[in-house]
Parts: C-alpha cells; structure tokens; sequence
C-alpha cells in the first residue's frame, strides 16, 4: 500500500516518536510513527490524547475513489492492559542513559560537559564491592575521575553534588528522546513524583 505523510509540526519524520499507553493510561514506550499506523490499522487503538500530528495517506477505494487518511496523535492508547511488573520498568543502565539523567554534568565539579568529555564514575569503587548500578554511578569528566581514582568521595576529598538515583521509567522516557511534543511532555510530567516535576518540565 503506498503511503504519503503530511508532517504538521516543524519535526523531522525519523524523529518523530509517538507515546504508546495501555488502555489503563499506563506508560509504555515510545514507538514509531509506522508501528502507531500499524495499531490504527489493525483496530488496536483504544484511544488517544493530543492534537493530530500526523497525517498518513493511505491507498485508494476502487469504488469511491477515495484515498483513505489516518490522523496519528502523539499519544495513543492501544487495546490490553499490561502486567502490574511491566508498569515501571527498570531503565537500562548505559552511559547514554546516564549521562542525560546527569544533564551532561560532572557531579563532582559541576561543570557541564560533552558526551565524549565525560565518564561512568562508580561512587563506591568496584574493587571495593560497588556495584554496577544506576544508584552507584554518576557522570565524571576525566579529570575528576583520574582525581579520585580509586577512592570513594569522602577518602578523596569529592563531595556529590547529588545523590545518584534509578530514574522511573517516565523519566527515562523524557531522557531518552530530544523531539519531545508539547502534549507528550505535558502528559509524562504529570507522571512523575512532585518533586521531579519542576525539574523535567
């Protein structure tokens, strides 16, 4: 079947993710714009939020003439209700990950940093039984990673400047993807724990 699309926001198409929910409102993943017409066409849509963002041409009715359009919204809920273990989901840890949960900060001068620039620094050293989790690590740039070598903060003399923590789910989700639409945005916040609100939107 030959699609053609109509881009409504100044976003570029590859980069254009919707927001997948079960029927319960329950968050699950972001998924592209063809596996979104995949769930209209197969009657999986339970319902939607947000103004159309998208506007897929489908085929032509032999009989009528008519081309056939789907309008994606950026947030839709398909039919089925996921399990209770599913809902919060723990984010995998990579530096990618992490880094953006630091907002490219080293946390322990402060100063702000590019990707390559920076380093998984393990607050309490693996030779010392750390552990390899989103609560052990934080962003270092090379220089305080050298720095504190193999030392915990305090024998270093390194305070955090923040307490290193598991991400939910939703936040990893606002992490994970630059091209964010309003009503996307709007809706994950009121996701999140109060006191990460502010700090996301």
């Amino acid at each position: 079947m030959h699609m053609s699309i109509d881009v409504h926001h100044p976003v570029s198409l590859n980069a254009t993710r919707v927001l997948s929910l079960d029927a319960a409102g329950h968050v699950l993943d972001w998924i592209s714009w063809q596996d979104a017409v995949c769930l209209y066409v197969r009657d999986a849509v339970a319902w939607t939020l947000g103004d159309a963002c998208l506007l897929v041409h489908g085929g032509y009715n032999r009989l009528h003439g008519t081309q056939s359009v789907l309008r994606l919204h950026p947030i839709i809920a398909s039919t089925g209700r996921c399990r209770d273990l599913a809902i919060d989901p723990a984010p995998t840890l990579s530096n990618t990950a992490l880094f953006a949960r630091d907002r490219f900060m080293c946390l322990y001068c402060g100063d702000q940093f590019a990707r390559s620039e920076l380093t998984r620094d393990h607050v309490l050293p693996v030779s010392k039984g750390g552990r390899d989790e989103w609560q052990n690590v934080v962003s270092a740039c090379l220089g305080c990673n050298l720095r504190k070598s193999n030392r915990t903060p305090q024998e270093a003399h390194m305070p955090l400047l923040a307490v290193p923590y598991r991400p939910s789910w939703v936040e990893h989700l606002i992490l994970s993807n630059r091209n964010i639409l309003a009503d996307q945005m709007e809706f994950l916040v009121s996701r999140l724990p109060r006191d990460r609100r502010h700090a996301a939107a």
